[in-house]
């Protein structure tokens, strides 16, 4: 709350040198929101304080300004993403696991940070890559290398490029989540004649479509449409029936 003259209150001086952390962290929240929205350039730092509740001189306080506030939101998201994807990357059994776990990890951290795809996408049409999200931003390229040959070693994948693998699935992740919010307006204002898919169906769609598209040669003698190949089992006896 503030005063008629848009000053903070004696309540919010004393709640923000009581927490500061907690007042840091509602301006990046409030922050992302804003910057998701309209970009940097159509958010004033005014705006961004009250949508927190602070007063705006605490945006200079704690990140030096408005472009500081932009930068830590950047590497805020860019840091979630890339312990998150190393997480479920050592707890994974398999490369299948580990594709499916990689796919959830990244809708997971976007559904907590919903700004964080448009914020990214704009950055980079606008400015290119902000050097502080550069080391986040390797170690989740490192994830994507280490899938790519954790399923050729596996048999789960052809050879591929590590790091077509990786602009295929983070390519297409970013895009479905930063567009979200406006195919929801749309079917909100029944602007499209059908029903828009929901994350968990398109990743979905993006696991199997990786798993076929990215699938071991096929023997020669085969075709797509066979069936596997079945091996009979070592236990089994010759000549008896399955």
């Amino acid at each position: 709350m503030v005063n008629v003259r848009g000053e903070p209150t004696t309540h919010q001086r004393a709640r923000e040198r009581r927490d500061p952390e907690a007042t840091r962290q509602a301006l990046l929240r409030a922050g992302a929101f804003l910057f998701a929205e309209r970009g940097f350039d159509g958010v004033s730092t005014e705006e961004v304080a009250a949508r927190a509740g602070v007063n705006k001189a605490l945006i200079s306080y704690h990140f030096r300004g408005k472009r500081g506030l932009y930068v830590a939101i950047l590497e805020s998201g860019f840091a979630s993403m890339a312990a998150r994807l190393k997480a479920v990357e050592e707890e994974a059994p398999t490369a299948r696991a580990a594709l499916r776990a990689f796919l959830d990890a990244f809708g997971q951290v976007t559904r907590e940070e919903p700004g964080f795809p448009t914020l990214f996408l704009r950055e980079v049409l606008a400015k290119g890559l902000e050097p502080a999200v550069v080391p986040h931003l390797v170690e989740i390229v490192g994830v994507s290398r280490r899938l790519a040959g954790r399923g050729v070693r596996e048999g789960l994948f052809r050879r591929v490029d590590p790091l077509l693998l990786h602009f295929g699935l983070v390519g297409s992740l970013v895009f479905f989540f930063a567009t979200e919010p406006a195919r929801r307006r749309a079917a909100a204002e029944r602007r499209v004649p059908f029903a828009m898919p929901d994350s968990t169906a398109f990743i979905d769609y993006l696991e199997d479509l990786t798993l076929r598209g990215l699938a071991p040669e096929i023997p020669s003698g085969r075709t797509p449409g066979d069936a596997p190949e079945v091996r009979p089992s070592r236990h089994r006896r010759k000549g008896a029936h399955p």
